[in-house]
């Protein structure tokens, strides 16, 4: 096991609690039966409501001390805002750690966006696992291929092979000037893949894929198989993990120094919709977990 062979000292991360697997009947926007739940290649002949799946983050900002909302643009005509929010966790022992945390950057994997109200209630409920953490949330990247439950942006556009390109999609734009303005630490992308029978992730290097990459599909795992193929989404696979990507994806600006870590967690498209809500929630807490615990070895602590 990976804890054993670098000698860690556990007593210094916080116990992760998670909460029972969700009962979906209390939560009806994550039931696999609703809207939300997306048919590739088959866009609706309605517009799913983007104000229905932000309406749990909505009213989490209104009781919430700590969560706030804070959306970007719109387009010219008015007709769309590019939704984020931000959760400010306890203050640690020094300035906060800043993470960009992005899904449905296409429009037909809403499991991400749906995760983040997850995880931020888990938060809510556990605030020292976001202690000296500051969480930015950028739940559905591509508002309109959401709406028209697409891949694609309504301009046709893929918006995750458009970034440093010098691309004009407003959303490109938009969140360009996020990655730049924050600098973040840490910076993670929600997908879910309908090729895939299972978990994995795409890493920027082999240390992060032991250190971060690794703990976290583990505790995915706990809720879906993971994708031990050699060869996965056309890159080779070890254990799940990828160090690969393709040009133009959703990454921090290239060549900063010094650089964030990346992440893209991928579960499975055709899984039950709630175990990858779960996937990802136990995901992403173990990720704030594990990234404290490098930061205080970094520091000598």
């Amino acid at each position: 096991m990976y804890r054993n062979s670098v000698g860690r000292r556990d007593q210094h991360r916080p116990r992760i609690q998670l909460l029972p697997i969700m009962n979906t009947a209390l939560l009806p926007t994550l039931a696999p039966s609703t809207a939300f739940r997306s048919t590739r290649n088959a866009p609706s002949p309605t517009r799913r409501s983007l104000d229905r799946i932000l309406a749990p983050l909505d009213e989490l900002a209104c009781t919430s001390d700590h969560f706030l909302r804070k959306p970007l643009g719109r387009h010219a005509d008015g007709s769309m805002v590019l939704p984020r929010y931000l959760h400010l966790g306890p203050r640690g022992g020094g300035d906060y750690v800043r993470l960009g945390i992005f899904a449905s950057i296409h429009g037909d994997e809403p499991e991400g966006a749906l995760a983040l109200t997850r995880f931020i209630s888990e938060l809510e409920r556990q605030p020292e696992l976001a202690k000296g953490y500051a969480i930015f949330i950028y739940p559905v990247c591509n508002p309109t291929g959401f709406e028209d439950n697409t891949r694609h942006s309504r301009s046709g556009k893929d918006l995750n092979r458009e970034f440093w390109r010098d691309s004009a999609e407003p959303e490109i734009r938009w969140l360009e000037t996020e990655i730049w303005t924050h600098a973040f630490h840490g910076i993670i992308n929600l997908h879910s893949d309908d090729t895939s029978q299972g978990l994995y992730g795409f890493v920027n290097g082999e240390v992060l894929s032991e250190y971060l990459l690794e703990p976290a599909l583990q505790s995915a795992e706990a809720h879906l198989p993971r994708d031990r193929r050699r060869r996965i989404d056309g890159f080779q696979a070890k254990r799940g993990m990828i160090y690969e990507c393709y040009e133009g994806v959703l990454r921090s600006v290239p060549g900063l120094s010094p650089a964030p870590f990346e992440l893209t967690l991928e579960t499975p498209h055709k899984a039950p919709l709630h175990r990858q809500v779960e996937a990802f929630n136990a995901a992403l807490q173990t990720i704030l977990v594990e990234y404290r615990y490098l930061t205080a070895v970094a520091q000598g602590i």
